[in-house]
């Protein structure tokens, strides 16, 4: 009993210090390496992308929302390359380390091909959303920074700042901080609320037996001063225009004014009028409709 405890052991030390140590120091030193190799590159691919993505910033310095269009979108591309081709890296990487390990990769062919097409059929969101994230960076349909309302399938928008774009979601920021993430695939429709330029619209209701000659003098002269006030001419395109007489209800009138803005600002035009407006408007003893 003893000889043969002996004996087996000696085998098993035997072939631990011949086939699996030598495998060890041979082919399991070469996964290793290569896991390390993967690891290391794809941490210097994200480093790249994000210095490119930087210096894309710099190029153009002003808020994301106001930058040009190219700027948004090779900073779009930027992200998307990356992540590509660390996908492309892990791929390569499977494919050495299962060769590594003995595995028969060009039979696996077939095999691979039938599995392919049974995961299709149960990974088609993914499929989907990888196609629309193409097509929607190769459209130029958004970009870094730029401000959106997404549609999304099933009912319901999502609305904020683009903060990340990949070939299967959108990162979306609201004004609250809150953060979306909307796979591509389900985006419906995508509107674009800072793409060139804005138009802030301000509806101002006065009442029904104001002096329409008296408003729209006052409302011009709002125009005029808004060319002058402090910092608002730099989100202006040109001068707010006067639309006139937008509708009639019973006891007011509705006047519109509209202003071409950079890109994103309309909000913030809007309000800074309203502010004007309603200080001319009790300026005159005009009254706006409560």
């Amino acid at each position: 009993m003893f000889t043969s405890t002996a004996y087996s052991q000696d085998r098993w030390d035997e072939f631990w210090a011949g086939s699996v140590g030598q495998w060890l120091v041979t082919k399991g030193l070469h996964v290793v390496l290569v896991l390390a190799f993967a690891i290391v590159v794809t941490r210097v691919i994200r480093w790249a992308a994000d210095r490119i993505s930087k210096r894309i910033a710099r190029s153009d310095e002003r808020d994301p929302t106001v930058r040009s269009e190219s700027v948004k979108h090779r900073q779009a591309v930027a992200s998307v390359i990356s992540s590509v081709a660390i996908a492309v890296l892990y791929v390569m990487v499977s494919v050495d380390i299962a060769n590594q390990l003995g595995l028969p990769v060009s039979s696996l062919v077939a095999p691979a091909a039938v599995l392919g097409a049974a995961l299709g059929f149960g990974a088609q969101r993914i499929v989907q959303d990888l196609l629309s994230g193409f097509f929607l960076i190769t459209e130029k349909q958004y970009g870094f920074g730029d401000l959106v309302e997404l549609a999304v399938t099933g009912g319901g928008t999502a609305t904020g700042t683009v903060e990340a774009v990949t070939l299967r979601v959108t990162k979306l920021r609201t004004s609250e901080g809150e953060v979306y993430t909307v796979p591509n695939g389900s985006i419906a429709k995508s509107l674009n609320l800072s793409k060139d330029w804005a138009r802030a619209v301000v509806d101002i209701p006065v009442p029904a037996s104001a002096d329409i000659n008296q408003v729209n003098d006052v409302l011009r002269g709002v125009s005029a001063a808004a060319m002058q006030e402090a910092d608002l001419p730099d989100l202006l395109l040109d001068e707010p225009q006067l639309m006139g007489v937008e509708s009639i209800e019973l006891d007011t009138v509705n006047m519109r004014m509209v202003a071409r803005t950079l890109p994103g600002k309309q909000f913030e035009v809007g309000r800074r009028l309203r502010s004007l407006v309603v200080t001319a408007l009790r300026r005159e003893g005009i009254a706006t409709a409560a």
